[in-house]
């Protein structure tokens, strides 16, 4: 459950494809806040897109994530939980 699936490595020519930064979480969690802030500010500085999904909403992200909130993924796989590092997600997305 708390494990971390590694990347697959971009071959040499390959165009680098706009990263993406999910936030999940659910309304009322300050460390929720707390991420979703970082979050703004790291894919501002970088050009990454993101977006939040709601655990109250998604019977699947229920289950996953409940206990981990906020869980941060980077296309689709799990970069962190319960707090965010501004400098460690930067690295991640190549800043």
């Amino acid at each position: 459950m708390f494990g971390r699936v590694k990347k697959k490595a971009a071959g040499p020519g390959t165009d680098a494809a706009p990263r993406t930064v999910t936030l999940i979480g659910k309304p009322g969690c300050h460390l929720c806040d707390d991420a979703r802030a970082v979050i703004e500010a790291v894919c501002a500085e970088t050009g990454a897109s993101w977006e939040e999904r709601d655990i109250t909403r998604d019977e699947e992200l229920h289950r996953a994530y409940w206990e981990q909130i906020p869980v941060v993924l980077i296309d689709g796989e799990q970069h962190t939980f319960w707090r965010v590092d501004a400098d460690r997600l930067r690295r991640e997305l190549g800043a």
